[in-house]
C-alpha cells in the first residue's frame, strides 16, 4: 500500500486485551507499511499497554503510538509521564499519551471513593503529565492530585510526547480545549463532534490563549460481507459502552435512541444514523474522509466487532481494503 494524504490522517485501534503479546505485530505491520499516523490501543489489564509498545520496538516494529485511554487512577500523574516518555524513546517516534478518569465504580474500587468533580480531576492530571513530558516543573497540590518536582531532561531530538484526553461531552471538551494536546472521541456522531463538542474545545482554548487541541475521532467499522451481522458485529466490541449510563447519555444528547438496559437497541441507533461505519470498503472509506473535512484532524479506525466475531486475519483484511481505497481516493 502506497502512503497518501488521507492514509497519513488515518490510524488503527488494536481492540483487545492481548494474552499474547505477538497478537499486535500485524496491526503494527499495516501502521507501518500504510504510512498510517499511528496505532492506538486503550488500557490493557493482562499485558501493560505501554510494555506492548514496548515489545514491539524489539520486535524491530517501531510505530508512532497512542493510547485511548489510560484510566488516571491506575497511574500517579508522575509514572504516567515516565511511561510515556518510555514508549516514545523505546519506539523513537511520537506518541500520543491519553488519559480518562474511568467509570465511578472503577475510581471507587481504587481510591475509596469516585471523583467528586472528573473534570476537575481531569484538568489537574492533564496539566501535570503535559509539563513533566515538556520537561516543566510541577509545583501543585491540588485537590485530586499532588506533584512538586520535575523529570530528568532529555535530549531535544527525542521524539514528542503529546497528551490527550477522552471527550464524551462539551464539560470535558472544554478541559481538552484548556490543557490538552489532542481530544480523543469514541464512536460519537460526527455532528455531536462538530458542533457540540469542537466549539467546546475551542472555548477552553480561547480562555488559556492556546491553539485548540487536535480532534482523534475513534471509528468503528466492518466491511459488508457474506454472513456478517452489524448488530452483532457492534454488540461484540461496544456492549459495555452501549450499557452504561454515560456513554448512552452522550448517544441521546446526540440525538440517538440509547438506553444503557437496551444495548442492542442502542446497537441499532449506531448502525442506522452511520455511526458504525459499514458497507463497501468504497462507501467506509468516503465516510472516513467526509470525517476529515468536517474537522477531525485524524480517524481511529477500530474492526473491533469483526476481530472478536470472525478472528484477526477477517478484522486485517477489512483494515487493508479500506485504507486501499483512501489511498486511491487521493489519486481521484
Amino acid at each position: 500500500m502506497e502512503n497518501s494524504t488521507y492514509a497519513s490522517r488515518v490510524s488503527l485501534f488494536f481492540p483487545v486485551m492481548p494474552l499474547q503479546p505477538g497478537t499486535i505485530e500485524g496491526f503494527a505491520r499495516i501502521v507501518r507499511d500504510a504510512g498510517l499516523a499511528r496505532l492506538w490501543m486503550g488500557q490493557s489489564l493482562t499485558f501493560d499497554t505501554y510494555h506492548l509498545f514496548a515489545y514491539l520496538a524489539g520486535r524491530g516494529l517501531s510505530v508512532p503510538t497512542g493510547t485511548a485511554v489510560s484510566l488516571m487512577p491506575l497511574r500517579h500523574p508522575y509514572d504516567a509521564a515516565v511511561q510515556a516518555r518510555s514508549v516514545a524513546l523505546f519506539t523513537g517516534q511520537p506518541m500520543i499519551a491519553g488519559f480518562g478518569p474511568g467509570g465511578v465504580e472503577f475510581v471507587s474500587s481504587l481510591r475509596g471513593s469516585a471523583y467528586r468533580s472528573p473534570l476537575r480531576a481531569s484538568r489537574e492530571y492533564l496539566s501535570m503529565v503535559r509539563a513533566l513530558v515538556n520537561g516543566e516543573p510541577v509545583e501543585s497540590s491540588g485537590e485530586y492530585h499532588c506533584l512538586h518536582g520535575m523529570l530528568p531532561p532529555l535530549p531535544p531530538e527525542a521524539p514528542r510526547v503529546d497528551v490527550g484526553v477522552g471527550v464524551l461531552r462539551a464539560g470535558m471538551a472544554k478541559v481538552a480545549g484548556e490543557v490538552a494536546d489532542a481530544a480523543i472521541t469514541w464512536l460519537t456522531p460526527l455532528p455531536y463532534i462538530t458542533d457540540v463538542l469542537a466549539p467546546a474545545m475551542r472555548e477552553g482554548a480561547r480562555e488559556q490563549d492556546r491553539q485548540p487541541p487536535r480532534i482523534v475521532s475513534l471509528v468503528h467499522f466492518a466491511v459488508d460481507r457474506p454472513g456478517r451481522d452489524p448488530r452483532r458485529l457492534v454488540l461484540a466490541a461496544n456492549d459495555k459502552h452501549l450499557g452504561t449510563r454515560h456513554y448512552t447519555a452522550m448517544l441521546r444528547s446526540a440525538g440517538l435512541n440509547a438506553d444503557p438496559a437496551d444495548p442492542a437497541g442502542g446497537a441499532d441507533a449506531l448502525i442506522e444514523s452511520g455511526v458504525f461505519l459499514t458497507g463497501s470498503a468504497q462507501e467506509i472509506g468516503r465516510q472516513v474522509v467526509e470525517h476529515l473535512h468536517s474537522g477531525v484532524d485524524e480517524v481511529v479506525l477500530s474492526p473491533g466487532g469483526v476481530l472478536l466475531s470472525h478472528g484477526e486475519q477477517a478484522a486485517l483484511t477489512d483494515v487493508r481494503d479500506v485504507v486501499a481505497e483512501l489511498s486511491g481516493a487521493d489519486r481521484v
